[in-house]
């Protein structure tokens, strides 16, 4: 009975992470496109398929909504850069598609990472959001630490910063690519891959 017992919590379990994950997905858009201070739970539900009241079910206030959001969408983020680390064969094949992957997300995503950029900033006055952020950082700068890392190998050479310098440095990038790119600056995508592609050898000693 027991066995039976803990096979139906799990699916129970399961169900409810995967209508969760589905009720992220839909808020998403309207996330990223008002900002976490122009979004409330009712204002999700009017722009999605599903009523205030079961987003209210499954997320207990828009804090955790819009954690929950931004943790999927830059757990997804990672697999992305982990598959440039799984296939680069040179180090200059790794720099060109390091540089590219990101322009391409900022191109194609830039609201998305507007919305993890602004959680972050609510993040230094509202003490609710700080654990998730500081958790979603550390695996941002892990993936820009395998990169750096893997570069370093193909290149047999030895890294001469941190880790969490190297994720300033291409996170810096990034974001004031970002602000160029929303504000329709036409060089922002060009400037950021010459960036990376500059900045990456720069990070090692022979």
């Amino acid at each position: 009975m027991t066995e039976v017992t803990d096979r139906i919590s799990r699916r129970q379990v399961d169900k409810f992470a995967e209508r969760r994950a589905q009720l992220a997905t839909s808020a998403l858009r309207t996330l990223s496109e008002l900002g976490y201070a122009r979004t409330s739970l009712r204002e999700i539900a009017q722009n999605s398929d599903f009523s205030h009241g079961v987003l209210h079910y499954y997320f207990r206030d828009k804090v955790e909504l819009i954690t929950y959001c931004v943790k999927l969408y830059k757990a997804e983020c990672v697999t992305r850069y982990d598959q440039i680390v799984a296939t680069a064969r040179s180090a200059d094949q790794l720099r060109v598609d390091f540089s590219q992957a990101l322009a391409t997300t900022c191109d194609e995503d830039g609201s998305m990472h507007r919305l993890w950029y602004d959680l972050r900033n609510q993040a230094l006055f509202e003490r609710s959001f700080r654990e998730d952020v500081l958790e979603i950082d550390k695996t941002l700068e892990l993936m820009i630490w395998r990169i750096v890392s893997t570069y370093a190998d193909l290149s047999a050479a030895t890294i001469t910063v941190s880790r969490s310098t190297a994720y300033a440095l291409f996170d810096g990038l990034f974001q004031q690519a970002l602000l160029r790119h929303l504000s329709g600056e036409p060089k922002a995508l060009d400037d950021l891959r010459e960036g990376v592609e500059q900045t990456l050898p720069k990070l090692l000693l022979p």
